[in-house]
């Protein structure tokens, strides 16, 4: 769910855990869908630090929803599928 504002905010966990068992990825994965699809004015992209969720990691939220166990698999069927947050209709990455 997008804020008020119409901007889609996406947090990825940064904590040593979760960044080592695949956030780092996850991470390159959004950023180059964002810039791919040149979506700089409408997605916040930021990191947080641990959650204390580490057992559930890699860890990330899209607008208000927490996701848990995100893969790179994961993260793009969440994120780049017909009318997904990233609107899968404008060509894989």
């Amino acid at each position: 769910m997008a804020p008020e504002d119409g901007i889609l905010e996406i947090e990825v966990c940064l904590g040593s855990s979760c960044f080592a068992r695949g956030n780092s990825k996850n991470l390159a994965i959004i950023n180059s869908l964002i810039q791919h699809r040149g979506l700089n004015a409408s997605v916040r992209l930021t990191g947080r630090l641990c959650q204390d969720q580490c057992k559930q990691g890699p860890n990330l939220t899209i607008g208000r929803d927490s996701c848990h166990e995100i893969t790179a698999e994961k993260l793009r069927e969440l994120l780049d599928h017909p009318g997904g947050p990233l609107g899968g209709d404008h060509g894989a990455i």
